[in-house]
């Protein structure tokens, strides 16, 4: 799988430490300054700031010099059509391969899968806002940054089909297994960036969570050893809007990215459909968490389309019309049309990538379907390392139960 020539490293910028702080003016739209904001979960009637750099029309925003946030603008202020086009190839593949991976769940090859949809410019803004060096923590939604750090997409079904426990070697990309329990991989990452300073290291270390995740307690103490001891870690919260079936105003009463001031470090809000926002913004918080500065806090803002795992129905809690709201602020649409607008892509390019995509869901469906049954019983052998009664006959019971239906099977 080749992967996207979009620019791994992050530009170098002197860059003022007042740029990273939760004030500052909004962007503005080249002689048009109209300053973007968003509605936040705070008291009624309050506003917020919005990093943002493309506007779901795919107008390219450029903010006055004097903005604060002229020093998120300057970390793709020199991006490349060839850059764009990437990054809009990576949106496109990544949104194919989860459908695919949501389809064969529905087809009873993969026991569960979580979907990106609707994350995938908060996932590979960020993603290749990374260098090789740094360090990645994800959840287990993290698919598009996973494609970032050239981990092959086959690789992440074996977990959901249950024939292992990751399937890939975390050091070969920097970029750790999923992991299942919500917000523990904050402190993971928070105790290895700690181990990087030690090691005098240039890099940095990213954490990936959602809203949901940061009403865990393990979150709030990463937040904490992280300002205490400087580590050089960067704290990315996808708010896709919805914990399950819980909407923010029931997890906080003031906008995710204002808890990092409590700790002693910038938080920065970034609209997460918004791939070039988030591509800067990230590059932004890397770069001065290698230079010493310390972590950050990135509240991506975006919002989950699709179901938070293929168990879920959010047609039980949410209204169709919400969804439809944010459909219009679609990532992938936002880049082609500016893509189309500046010219940077024609209609060879687009169906290029289509014939790729048609390609990468082909390979995705042979490559699950020639996995091998996982082993019903393997989830029995290693509880206790002695045997255990209790287990015994719990697997009995289950043997029973799978041979009731061996007829069936035979047929």
């Amino acid at each position: 799988m080749t992967e996207s020539t979009a620019a791994r490293k992050p530009r170098r910028s002197a860059g003022s430490k007042a740029a990273g702080t939760t004030g500052g003016k909004a962007g503005t739209t080249g002689a048009k300054r109209t300053t973007r904001k968003t509605s936040t979960t705070a008291a009624k009637g309050s506003e917020t700031e919005l990093v943002q750099l493309l506007t779901p029309e795919g107008e390219r925003i450029e903010p006055a010099a004097d903005s604060a946030y002229a020093e998120y603008a300057r970390y793709v202020a020199d991006i490349t059509p060839d850059e764009l086009r990437g990054l809009y190839r990576d949106m496109v593949l990544t949104r194919r391969f989860d459908a695919e991976a949501t389809a064969l769940q529905r087809q009873g090859e993969l026991g569960l899968w979580a979907s990106l949809l609707g994350q995938e410019a908060a996932q590979i803004g960020s993603g290749r806002a990374t260098r090789e060096d740094d360090y990645v923590f994800p959840t287990y939604r993290e698919h598009g940054v996973a494609w970032c750090r050239g981990v092959d997409p086959t690789n992440l079904l074996g977990m959901f089909r249950g024939v292992n426990n990751g399937g890939w070697d975390p050091n070969g990309n920097n970029f750790h297994l999923y992991t299942i329990v919500i917000g523990s991989q904050a402190l993971h990452a928070t105790g290895y960036a700690m181990g990087v300073a030690k090691d005098g290291a240039d890099s940095g270390v990213i954490a990936y969570f959602g809203d949901g995740a940061s009403s865990q307690g393990d979150v709030s103490e990463a937040f904490n050893f992280a300002a205490v001891y400087n580590a050089p870690v960067v704290f990315f919260c996808q708010n896709n809007q919805w914990a399950i079936s819980e909407s923010n105003e029931k997890q906080t009463r003031v906008p995710l990215y204002q808890r990092a001031q409590g700790f002693g470090f910038p938080g920065v809000r970034v609209d997460g459909n918004d791939v070039l926002a988030s591509l800067a913004v990230t590059r932004w918080a890397l770069d001065r968490a290698r230079r010493g500065e310390g972590p950050a806090l990135i509240e991506a803002y975006t919002y989950r389309m699709g179901a938070h795992t293929t168990s879920d129905d959010p047609s039980r809690y949410r209204h169709d019309d919400e969804r439809a709201a944010w459909e219009a602020k679609d990532p992938i649409l936002r880049l082609r049309r500016f893509l189309e607008s500046a010219h940077h892509a024609d209609e060879g390019f687009f169906a290029e990538l289509e014939a790729e995509s048609e390609a990468l869901g082909k390979r995705v469906r042979e490559v699950v379907r020639a996995m091998p049954d996982p082993d019903r019983f393997a989830i029995f052998e290693n509880v206790y390392a002695d045997g255990h009664a209790l287990v015994d006959e719990e697997r009995a019971q289950f043997a029973a139960y799978q041979a009731s239906f061996a007829e069936v099977e035979g047929v």
